[in-house]
């Protein structure tokens, strides 16, 4: 870039523009493009080294073989290197490993920039590595093995200053899922993360609630503010901790339950109250994976539960032995006082719950947030936007996907837009709203 000496002109001089802006310009560029950057003079290299440009990285490693990915590999330890030091926050992404060459050179380029990153950086407050899934078959034991050993002896180091840790689908054993967690934990048997995301951590079959020492590794984490977990995780000695540990400082669980996680185990109401009744700013987030009949979900939604959100999710199946009605209208409304947003996705196509729904949004005065793909009616929709004109209903976001037994929905399509048309003002001023039609043969 040719930088103008003419003072006289009307352009902006670049020689002269603050060192705040540059570094907004600067944020935009790549790696290379901030490394040719840096040559241009003495005010851009030193902007170019400013913390402030090195603080969050998202390092993405593509599982498909190509000759054209070596430079994500080489990036990598090269930023560990340079500007490993500033590092703040630190996300890592593997993306769908092809073939166990493909993780064995992931394992020996973690090798390489988690010991370089241990050595240079001191002030690393968020590490996060999703979706590993190492229980697959493109993970050999001897790599697996290893690419956990430097995790471990990473995670000790840095422990101390981590707040945020999220290893979320690594899928793990038993042992190496407490090794990890182990690590978390400094010299004086306390952790000062507050953000703990766990979420299919361990291997789906685990029953991990049967084991008593998860609770007391979960003890050390006295300082957590959100718990991200499986359902397979959750017991009476669990709740029982956290409300000694962290009762001060917990305001959000996200509970994932999913249909081949253990999950039979009994835990009590009485359990969910003394949690509750301590940890006054608690709210819990229910996401149900294939989890649908109500005898399943009558154990686990128990109403001492402080509920904010919840979640089901069926994908693509008709079963004439399962009904939607009783969740809707015995479970649910036992959180009228705290549920502020409800995901529906199914498509049990005998059954329409049109009366159900509407029901609830009258009962449930602080829902605001509705995510419905369902066999419904039209009518549904004009009922539901007649409620929030009439301030009956206090819902600010509305997506819906009306599943049809036809493939031409074109009559349906034009009763969507007459009613946008109707109620345009509402929606376009106080509403997020997104409803379609969608075929479903």
């Amino acid at each position: 870039m040719e930088i103008c000496h003419d003072q006289s002109t009307d352009a902006g001089n670049w020689s002269e523009l603050p060192e705040v802006s540059l570094r907004q310009v600067f944020r935009w560029l790549g790696d290379q493009d901030r490394v040719r950057a840096a040559l241009v003079c003495k005010c851009w290299n030193h902007v170019m080294h400013s913390p402030a440009l090195w603080r969050s990285r998202t390092f993405t490693f593509c599982g498909r073989p190509s000759k054209y990915r070596r430079a994500e590999y080489e990036s990598a330890i090269w930023y560990a290197k340079k500007f490993g030091r500033y590092l703040v926050n630190c996300e890592i992404k593997f993306m769908n490993p092809y073939n166990s060459l493909l993780t064995r050179r992931f394992q020996i380029t973690m090798r390489s920039f988690l010991a370089r990153l241990g050595n240079e950086n001191n002030r690393l407050k968020s590490f996060t590595i999703q979706h590993l899934e190492l229980d697959r078959l493109v993970w050999s034991s001897s790599v697996r093995n290893a690419f956990l050993k430097s995790l471990n002896f990473f995670l000790r180091r840095e422990c101390r200053h981590l707040q945020s840790f999220n290893l979320r689908g690594a899928r793990l054993g038993i042992e190496q899922g407490f090794s990890i967690l182990n690590s978390l934990i400094h010299q004086r048997n306390r952790s000062s993360i507050a953000e703990l995301n766990i979420e299919d951590f361990f291997s789906h079959h685990l029953a991990i609630y049967a084991n008593p020492t998860f609770p007391k590794i979960i003890r050390s984490f006295c300082n957590l503010s959100s718990l991200s977990i499986n359902y397979n995780c959750i017991s009476d000695d669990l709740l029982d901790t956290l409300c000694e540990s962290c009762y001060q400082t917990l305001r959000t669980m996200n509970i994932k339950c999913h249909i081949h996680d253990p999950h039979n185990q009994v835990v009590w109401g009485l359990s969910w109250s003394k949690l509750a009744k301590r940890a006054i700013n608690l709210k819990v987030n229910f996401y149900f994976e294939l989890v649908m009949k109500n005898d399943r979900l009558t154990r686990i939604l128990v109403p001492e539960i402080p509920v904010r959100s919840l979640n089901f999710r069926s994908c693509y199946f008709s079963d004439p032995d399962w009904t939607m009605k009783p969740t809707l209208t015995d479970l649910i409304p036992h959180y009228k006082n705290t549920l502020q947003k409800l995901t529906l996705e199914f498509n049990n196509s005998h059954e329409r719950i049109d009366d159900e729904l509407l029901q609830l949004v009258l009962i449930c005065e602080r829902l605001h947030y509705m995510k419905v793909w369902a066999f419904l009616s039209i009518k549904f929709i004009e009922t539901m936007l007649q409620y929030r004109q009439e301030g009956k209903s206090n819902f600010r976001t509305l997506k819906v996907r009306i599943y049809m037994h036809k493939y031409e929905t074109n009559e349906e399509d034009k009763l969507l837009r007459n009613l946008y048309m109707k109620y345009r003002d509402l929606i376009d001023t106080e509403l997020n709203y997104f409803v379609i039609t969608y075929p479903l043969m």
